[in-house]
């Protein structure tokens, strides 16, 4: 009598972990999140709609049961209400779509799964016919994790030509999601987007003053977050805190230098190699480095500014660096756009030199200027020290030759830029001496 009730309980152990065992499959295909997932957008205007195609990875979609069959097969025939299911859940409810102001109310007008090799979202209008087109055959041999979801979404509009803005919020389908995303405006004019993580409300055809709010508040925000732009700067300035003329003209060679090249390498004055970047990040160590010491040994007024300058030159290329991914929320406002960004580094410069001229001075009352200086000196070489190591071993990697180097230089715009330079100093050098020869 005693050991039924054992048996019933090892019974009912095993029973649990036998469903438990069951259960795992489903639940790690259920909640296993993908690394990299890549979501195709397309929108346009039509009429008094707003269209929007998405295709996103059917693995993508967590916590969703598709029907399969065989050795994992997606039963097309019978998945309509999940593949529905999953594209409101995660696509639909997801994406924010708004003219000007108003955000649309988006629903859902067709759904299908597609096979991985279709190439019908190259273009709006195959998209469009392929989704409205008849589903997979049933039977068709679909892996489920390697199916693509496709969407037809719509929304009603009140103009065509209206300013239409966009927020995805789809990273949460992957580890890492990136959408590409591709609008055609009310003209057929194409504009195009890289999208990753939630970055707020574009605008898809943004206004004059849209482009310049946001590169105006992003270069701002990039001079503030630079700490070897601001090492540099406090370099260029800390010896001459109190000479005024000297400071200004520092400053603004040291602006004049980094427009250029800023100017230069968007319009294709640049190298376009990937052992580019990594070059410009060794030079910006270097030039905090050879400041710092000549801080230390005999800092000179008069050449400053041409310091300044030609450092500049090096530092224009890195803030350059910092528009390639947003350029493309300029629309049709580059120019603006990227006067506004190099408005920004400037107010942004002038900001920190608001604030660390007056605590220099404050700081040397108690501290002898000259051994203050040096100290300075010291701490900054020694970072820019560590950074030019740390730098030039990522360079290392891309083992650039001497022969690619000068090839990617010559190749593109940079010549011409230094050329036009060189022309312009000797303008400048003639036209100081005629003013030194003129009789008084």
């Amino acid at each position: 009598m005693g050991s039924k009730p054992v048996v019933g309980i090892r019974a009912l152990t095993f029973g649990v972990l036998a469903a438990v065992v069951g259960l795992l499959p489903m639940v790690a295909r259920a909640h296993e999140v993908p690394n990299d997932v890549v979501v195709q957008l397309l929108a346009r205007p039509a009429g008094d709609r707003l269209q929007l195609l998405v295709r996103a990875p059917l693995e993508a979609m967590q916590d969703i049961d598709f029907p399969t069959f065989g050795a994992g097969y997606l039963d097309v025939s019978r998945a309509e209400p999940q593949l529905h299911h999953a594209a409101q859940v995660w696509l639909r409810d997801a994406i924010e779509v708004y003219e000007g102001e108003r955000r649309l109310p988006l629903s859902i007008v067709a759904v299908r799964a597609s096979i991985p090799s279709d190439k019908s979202f190259a273009t709006f209008d195959g998209a469009l016919g392929h989704v409205r087109g008849a589903p997979l055959a049933e039977g068709t041999q679909l892996v489920w994790q390697q199916a693509l979801l496709d969407v037809l979404l719509e929304a009603p509009i009140e103009s065509a030509a209206a300013r239409f803005s966009i927020r995805p919020r789809l990273e949460r389908l992957g580890q890492r999601e990136v959408t590409a995303l591709k609008f055609i405006d009310g003209a057929g004019a194409e504009h195009a987007f890289t999208l990753g993580g939630d970055l707020g409300v574009v605008p898809l055809d943004p206004r004059v003053s849209q482009a310049l709010s946001r590169f105006l508040n992003q270069g701002f925000a990039h001079m503030l977050d630079g700490a070897d732009h601001l090492l540099f700067l406090l370099c260029l300035v800390v010896p001459f805190r109190r000479e005024l003329r000297t400071l200004v003209s520092i400053v603004a060679a040291f602006a004049a230098g980094h427009s250029v090249t800023l100017l230069g390498a968007v319009y294709g004055a640049a190298p376009t190699a990937l052992w580019f970047p990594p070059l410009i990040e060794v030079l910006i160590a270097a030039s905090i480095l050879y400041t710092a010491v000549e801080n230390v040994v005999a800092p000179n007024a008069r050449t400053r500014w041409m310091l300044a300058f030609g450092f500049g030159l090096v530092h224009g290329f890195g803030f350059s660096f910092a528009l390639q991914n947003t350029l493309q929320f300029a629309g049709s406002n580059v120019l603006t756009s990227l006067l506004s960004f190099n408005l920004g580094i400037e107010l942004g410069q002038l900001l920190v030199l608001a604030l660390l001229v007056p605590a220099l001075r404050a700081l040397f009352r108690y501290v002898p200027e000259r051994s203050g200086d040096i100290v300075l000196a010291v701490l900054v070489a020694h970072t820019a020290w560590h950074w030019l190591i740390d730098r030039f071993g990522v360079l290392r990697n891309f083992h650039p030759s001497a022969i690619e180097v000068a090839t990617a230089i010559f190749d593109s715009g940079l010549p011409w830029l230094a050329g036009a330079l060189l022309v312009l100093s000797v303008a400048l050098r003639f036209a100081r001496r005629a003013g030194r020869l003129q009789p008084r």
